[in-house]
Formats: structure tokens, sequence, C-alpha cells
């Protein structure tokens, strides 16, 4: 509880930071809407076009697009600093967390939060998800309400646990973007489409490897069941919330036997 608390002050403290500077802050926050935004108006067009991809029309696509957005905008508020973790191994000022009396994954939640692309990606997240929920066929009432708050939590630890990941690499090779451009950012950007367009190697990294399919694909199957679910164990609906709890401890465990490994790089 303690730790809670210290981490709800931290979020408090950087949001009001950041209305410090209010003419910027919606500079940016519309700076980074409008960067997102744009990779969603190109798919409409062009789904206006095409009609639908195998079998996914524009608002089912708009549907798998604001779980990604909305599950991205609470990971920077939690995980910023994990996010760009290996700066702070390069320069030295990861140090300063070990001689501190709490949890180093503690302070690194709330060290930092990225405010200014929390909003944009959450004001873009909900607003394909208020666009796409009456049109694509979900019944909404308790059970499916309950079900999409759950997704979004468990998408929230399913990314966290790839951050934590990817922050311990950090141990052991110093710098780790590469790593994480490849396996995190490339496959967020698939992650936007249904999985069943790509090969089978793509497609089993999704699932197996790097587990975004458990945080849009199989969720939305489970509440709008597409025909191309039938080439997967239906098992995978009903699932996500024991891959996010699974990812999320490898990701703990990870860390607390690599952090042993730390190495100062001395700066």
């Amino acid at each position: 509880m303690k730790e809670m608390k210290i981490v709800l002050q931290s979020l408090r403290m950087s949001m009001l930071s950041h209305l410090q500077y209010r003419a910027d802050s919606i500079v940016a926050t519309l700076a980074v809407f409008l960067r997102e935004a744009t990779s969603i108006i190109v798919i409409y067009l062009t789904l206006m076009k095409f009609d639908h991809i195998n079998g996914w029309n524009v608002n089912e696509m708009l549907f798998l697009f604001s779980l990604l957005f909305i599950t991205y905008s609470i990971i920077v508020i939690l995980f910023a600093d994990l996010r760009d973790f290996s700066r702070m191994i390069r320069e030295g000022r990861f140090d300063r967390l070990l001689v501190r009396p709490r949890g180093v994954l503690c302070q690194l939640i709330a060290n930092h939060s990225d405010i200014i692309a929390a909003i944009g990606h959450g004001m873009l997240g909900t607003i394909l998800f208020i666009v796409s929920a009456g049109r694509v066929g979900v019944v909404w009432n308790v059970s499916t309400v309950v079900y999409y708050i759950s997704t979004i939590i468990r998408g929230v630890l399913i990314q966290g646990g790839m951050f934590i990941i990817f922050s311990a690499l950090s141990f052991y090779f110093v710098e780790t973007n590469s790593i994480r451009d490849v396996f995190y950012w490339n496959m967020r950007k698939f992650a936007g489409y249904p999985i069943s367009i790509y090969n089978k190697l793509i497609q089993g990294i999704m699932i197996y490897v790097v587990p975004f399919a458990f945080v849009n694909y199989f969720p939305a199957q489970y509440l709008l069941r597409k025909a191309d679910m039938a080439q997967y164990p239906a098992i995978y609906m009903y699932i996500p919330p024991v891959v996010g709890i699974v990812v999320y401890v490898i990701a703990y465990v990870f860390w607390r036997v690599s952090i042993r490994f730390y190495k100062s790089t001395g700066n």
C-alpha cells in the first residue's frame, strides 16, 4: 500500500509538472494524436476502397486498433521509464535507484510518466472505440463491458511484462533498442491487423513469443466471432487473462534474476 501511494503521488506530481506549461502540453498532445491518427486515416481510406481485409470491415479494424491505443495510453503512464530503460543504463542514472529504500521496479514506475503520450493515445483509442463499438455487432451488457475492461487490464499486463523483459536485457547488453524495436514496435504495428493475414511465422511470434495476439485479436474474436478464428484453438479466446498474468510473472522473475548481473557503465 505504501508503494501504491508513492506511485499515485508521483503520477499526480507528473501531471502537475506538465500543467505548468499548458500551451506546450496541449500542442504536444495534439501532435501525438495527429501522428497516430494519420495511420488510422490511411487504413480507413484503404478499406473504403477494398471493403474488407480477410473478412474484417473498417469498423472491426477500428475496434482492434482501439484496444492497442487504450492499453498503450496506460502503459506510458506506468512504464515510461522502462520504455526508455537502456538510455538510463548508458547514462549511469540507474545506480541512484539501487541505493534508495524502495523496490527498483516501484521506483521506475513512479519515477516518470509520459502524460503527453498517454493523453494522445488515450484520446484516439477512445474515439475509435466510440465510433466502432456500436457498429461491430456486439451486444453491450454487463458481461461484455466487464470482458472489455478486463481485456484492457490484461493488455497492460502483457505489454508491461514485455517492457520489463526488454529492460532486463539491458543488464546483459546495455543497448537493447534494436531488440525492442523488432519485437515490440514492429509487432505492435502488425497487431493492428487481424493476425490471420500473416504467414505462420509471424502468427507464431505474435501468439507464442511476443503475445500481442492476446492484447487485441483474440479478445476481439471473443466479442465478434469472425470466421478466421476457425484456424486457431477456441480456447485462445478465453485464456488472455491467464496469458497476461503469466507474461507479467515471467517478466518479474526474469528481472529479479537479471538485476544481479548489473554492472554500472561508470558514466
